[in-house]
């Protein structure tokens, strides 16, 4: 099977710090691949190497057999590539339904003339990308807060509306950063069941996460970075079971 994402002998350079050494790895369409490490690991350096947020200092990156190494992440995210943030960054005073359409900027075609004018091309684009926003709003159980504050959310649903933002971009690959990081056991349940359907909806899952129920739950297959480097890669119980990664996690002496 052709890989819908590969990351070929990847290593990014920050000044004096290497914080990733040929790193390679493929994520196979349909799947849920998880990414763990220990803090520093470059985990999330890795994320940003692949959604174009920063270059990669040498190896290469192809989605869809298209290399995408040296293309801005705008153009990225066009292609099909969509992510979560370890920190939550969303547009606090802009409604729950607005933070969603701002996802929807990378599929909306309408010219400045058209904006300004409100040619009808206009607002049946705004109003495609309404019922597509209101849509993953329901999905991730925000719907009726759709006209509040993002501000005002609890925590958890802070989560879900920045995942409800990145599917509204309708990516084939969807990066979820630490997406349960800071929630309770429900709510990370009930985060297990919405990543579940999100791979039934057709989507490619790659994410970053601490917590190791969640990991070995969902996850098709995972990879083990550790100082930057791959140390282990494979279906959960035999990546669990590693003695490299048990060292990584526990110390030499585990």
């Amino acid at each position: 099977m052709t890989p819908l994402l590969e990351v070929k002998e990847v290593s990014k350079v920050f000044g004096g710090l290497r914080a990733l050494e040929g790193v390679s790895l493929e994520v196979r369409e349909g799947e849920i691949f998880g990414l763990i490490g220990p803090n520093g690991a470059g985990k999330t350096t890795l994320f940003n190497l692949v959604s174009g947020t920063f270059p990669v200092s040498a190896g290469q990156i192809f989605f869809k057999q298209r290399e995408i190494s040296v293309f801005p992440d705008y153009r990225i995210c066009r292609l099909g590539i969509a992510r979560t943030y370890q920190n939550i960054r969303l547009f606090g005073k802009m409604t729950v339904l607005e933070n969603v359409l701002v996802g929807r900027h990378s599929r909306t075609r309408a010219g400045l003339g058209s904006i300004l004018l409100r040619l009808p091309r206009e607002r049946a684009e705004n109003a495609r990308s309404r019922k597509m926003a209101e849509e993953w709003l329901e999905f991730f159980h925000l719907l009726a807060k759709k006209e509040e504050k993002a501000s005002n959310l609890a925590y958890g649903e802070e989560r879900r509306l920045e995942m409800a933002r990145a599917m509204a971009a309708e990516p084939s690959l969807l990066l979820l950063d630490e997406p349960s990081a800071g929630m309770n056991p429900q709510e990370v349940r009930d985060l297990n069941e919405l990543i579940l359907k999100i791979r039934k909806q057709g989507k490619t899952i790659f994410l970053i996460e601490h917590n190791m129920r969640v990991i070995m739950d969902i996850c098709d297959r995972i990879a083990v970075l550790d100082f930057g480097q791959k140390i282990a890669e494979g279906p959960p119980e035999v990546v669990r079971a590693h003695p490299r990664v048990i060292e990584a996690y526990l110390g030499r002496e585990a």
